[in-house]
């Protein structure tokens, strides 16, 4: 494994373990047989992430996550910028578990887009829940 940054902006996780979603990650890449390369999850704000999908994307919408690929032959690299403020709420809207459980899922789900996963379709949407449940299970 190469690096695995995280980084706060203007935003704080408490009790954040790194070494808890190093071994995790390290896990998932293992059983899908890729190799890591350069990885930042980059925690932010609600304002901040729609700033970048504005800027970057041009979508004018808050979300969870927005994962820039910088993949190089066979490692996964990228940053990925995470909405703090979006995953406190999907995790009471959703009820699909705590925070952390949510955080995890938000997590994995940026690095299944950088090992080609895509959830733009219906189809490739359900193919995308079902692979984060199998690494939910890897924890």
């Amino acid at each position: 494994m190469d690096n695995i940054e995280y980084n706060f902006i203007d935003v704080e996780i408490p009790d954040f373990d790194p070494e808890f979603f190093n071994l995790w990650i390290s896990k998932v890449v293992d059983f899908y047989q890729w190799h890591l390369g350069d990885i930042n999850y980059v925690f932010v704000t609600d304002d901040y992430l729609l700033y970048i999908n504005k800027e970057h994307l041009d979508h004018d919408y808050y979300t969870d996550i927005i994962t820039f690929n910088y993949n190089e032959e066979s490692s996964l690299s990228g940053d990925m910028f995470i909405s703090l403020d979006r995953v406190k709420d999907n995790a009471k809207e959703f009820g699909n578990g705590s925070f952390h459980d949510e955080l995890c899922r938000v997590v994995v789900h940026g690095l299944l887009h950088l090992g080609g996963f895509n959830d733009k379709s219906n189809e490739d949407e359900v193919e995308m829940r079902k692979q984060e449940e199998l690494c939910l299970s890897l924890r």
